[in-house]
């Protein structure tokens, strides 16, 4: 079964990875601009074992409870048998009082959407003596079902959470409608790009924003094209389950 699971999970991979380096070579972007995150929330234990022994070294949960088996065993010692490092990117709405279980186990936060998760976070990677990279989620398509910050209540926004010295604001997030059609995705992508540089470009943080995290299975094309340094790749990368 392991073996099956692997062979399927390779032709994927290559296939994914034949189709990065394309839109690359579109946009005039190097391939190692573009960082995979495999989305491994519908997916077995076993299937994200496979994932991570293949290579794919960042891996994406939604929910503390769903990752706590696959980051316990794959993240369970100081040095782990596959001779890498798994990097975890909390990629779901993040409540408030599951900060505690996330903190110091996910590098990577990627859905920072209001001043009291700021404000929690920033507690708990204070006192585990840690700084947390964090994406600030913005609502980019307007939808009613997104979460996130509006995009004009970013800059007010950046100047609180600045002061808050366990986080490190590093990028932006969203996540586009679905659309039928991927290019109908690029205006929002486009949007979340120029809304980085216009915040560079003020200045509010002490050091300018150089990651966007954006783009899915089914855009994940159109998101490098406008700019995307991370991609979260579930069903196109390892497949779904029950």
């Amino acid at each position: 079964m392991t073996n099956a699971i692997k062979e399927a999970l390779q032709v994927r991979i290559e296939e994914v990875e034949r189709r990065i380096s394309a839109a690359c070579e579109k946009s005039g972007r190097s391939r190692d601009e573009v960082n995979i995150i495999a989305v491994t929330k519908y997916v077995a234990l076993a299937t994200a074992e496979a994932a991570y022994e293949l290579g794919l070294q960042h891996l994406g949960e939604n929910r503390w409870q769903d990752a706590k088996e696959k980051w316990e065993a794959i993240s369970g010692s100081e040095t782990d048998e596959y001779g890498g490092q798994a990097v975890w990117h909390f990629i779901g709405s993040l409540q408030t009082n599951k900060v505690k279980d996330v903190i110091g186990k996910f590098t990577y936060i990627h859905s920072l959407d209001r001043l009291s998760l700021a404000e929690a976070i920033d507690k708990r990677a204070s006192q585990l003596g840690l700084t947390v990279p964090c994406f600030i989620q913005v609502n980019v398509s307007g939808e009613q079902s997104k979460h996130g910050l509006e995009p004009e209540e970013l800059p007010a926004f950046l100047t609180k959470v600045k002061e808050l010295s366990s986080l490190r604001i590093i990028g932006l997030m969203t996540m586009a409608p679905y659309e039928t059609e991927a290019e109908e995705t690029r205006p929002v992508f486009r949007a979340l790009r120029d809304l980085k540089n216009e915040m560079n470009e003020r200045s509010i943080l002490p050091e300018p924003m150089t990651e966007l995290s954006m783009g899915m299975s089914g855009d994940f094309e159109v998101a490098i094209e406008e700019g995307a340094t991370w991609i979260r790749l579930g069903t196109i990368l390892v497949g779904k389950e029950g």
